[in-house]
């Protein structure tokens, strides 16, 4: 357009138009733009004169062992020992004077493992996936309420692991909903510790994942003020908290809302497993007293949950069939008020929250057996789950739903592997 007919962008617009930039510029160099490149970065504690494999290339072969459905570091460096020559091309091995690519020997892999920095490697790791799964700008729907892209928080025991006090260290994770893609991660030691590392986790996140527009959800232990208020005043993100007993005063005042004027707006039901459950909610505007208490708080609602198991039980000499009944409620506060979130979209943000339980934990500790890892101490037990988040997030943006049907293909297949790996074998 002509200067003289353009349209004057006022300062505020500009500074926010230089911020998104800025992180977009962050995230790129972050993550660089492929796998090898993202695993340069990753500080190598190792003399420069006794460096005979380069570090993405270690690496990326423990990461291809993982995705083989390898859970034990035994077994991991046995199988980065004995890969097979396209795979080490692909991932950078060293070349001897035949030309054959050649493979770290498994003492070289466990003290390099031994000697990194984990949280390093979980903050490229992280920033890598992130790169590949960032949705773009929120925007806000003008014709309704509308989806907004969601980041669950919750923490997980390393439960083989010990750190220097004895105690089982605790991993604060931010992840995806829907896909289940671990984004940032950091250890918190004790889970009493969890609350306070709340904000830290997802203010190094924003620096290269901006997280303004998103929904941040998290479990009852972070319904706090300061969460609330640092979510939407420094994040420019809202929330959707759920509120228990462990704050007694808030849900004594949500318990005491005339709930019974208020009818159920939307109800989901659910069969499989021996189970029926129907989910119901509820939603009202947030009243004043209850905006005073906390910050930026838009709407409430109760969500009940009525679930009906089929159990067998005995009954004399006979087994017997018997249907156990039993209900929930809980209640929920969010920054979304009603022109951005409808009841349906509140239901999907809450049942969202356990996306980092079954899509992350629950692979983690059964197909991955994290639990049962012997890894006891030092920065190992970090990074191995760092390549198993690394391992979930590839093989979902590869298009997997089934993590353990396809760890099965590509532990046969050299070419799936480098191409989940995002290599080029360079033969």
């Amino acid at each position: 357009m002509p200067a003289q007919f353009r349209m004057p962008v006022p300062a505020a617009a500009e500074e926010a138009l230089g911020e998104l930039a800025s992180r977009a510029a962050a995230l790129a160099a972050a993550s660089d733009g492929n796998l090898l490149e993202c695993l340069a970065a990753v500080p190598d504690p190792r003399d420069r004169r006794g460096k005979r494999h380069p570090l993405p290339a270690v690496l990326a072969l423990c990461l291809a062992a993982v995705l083989c459905g390898n859970t034990a570091v035994e077994d991991v460096t046995a199988w980065v020992h004995a890969a097979p020559q396209e795979v080490l091309a692909a991932a950078g091995a060293r070349q001897d004077a035949l030309g054959a690519w050649t493979a770290p020997h498994p003492d070289t892999v466990v003290r390099l493992l031994s000697a990194l920095g984990a949280q390093g490697v979980a903050d490229h790791a992280g920033a890598y996936l992130a790169r590949r799964a960032h949705p773009g700008p929120a925007a806000f729907s003008l014709a309704g309420p509308g989806w907004l892209p969601a980041v669950a928080v919750d923490g997980k025991a390393v439960r083989g692991a010990a750190g220097p006090d004895g105690l089982i260290p605790y991993l604060l994770a931010a992840v995806t909903h829907g896909a289940g893609i671990v984004l940032a991660e950091r250890l918190i030691g004790p889970k009493t510790n969890e609350v306070p590392q709340f904000a830290p986790l997802l203010r190094d996140l924003n620096g290269y994942y901006c997280l303004a527009g998103h929904v941040i959800t998290a479990d009852a232990g972070h319904t706090v003020r300061a969460h609330a208020a640092f979510i939407c005043e420094q994040l420019l993100a809202h929330y959707v908290f759920t509120v228990k007993q462990n704050t007694p005063r808030l849900w004594e005042e949500l318990d005491a809302l005339d709930w019974a004027s208020v009818p159920v707006q939307h109800a989901t039901e659910e069969k499989g497993h021996g189970r029926r459950e129907r989910r119901t909610i509820q939603v009202m505007p947030a009243p004043a007293h209850i905006t005073k208490r906390f910050p930026h708080a838009r709407q409430v609602a109760l969500i009940e949950r009525y679930v009906t198991r089929t159990v067998r039980v005995r009954k004399g000499k006979r087994w017997v069939r018997k249907q156990v009944k039993s209900a929930i409620a809980v209640f929920i506060i969010t920054s979304l008020d009603a022109r951005e979130a409808a009841p349906v979209h509140l239901a999907g943000y809450v049942r969202g929250q356990w996306t980092i339980e079954n899509k992350v934990h629950w692979v983690r500790d059964v197909t991955f057996r994290e639990d049962a890892s012997r890894v006891r101490t030092g920065p190992r037990p970090r990074i191995m789950a760092t390549l198993r988040n690394l391992a979930i997030g590839l093989i979902r943006q590869a298009g997997y739903t089934k993590i353990a049907a396809a760890i099965r293909k590509i532990k046969h297949d050299p070419a799936l592997l480098i191409a989940i790996l995002g290599l080029s074998n360079p033969s």
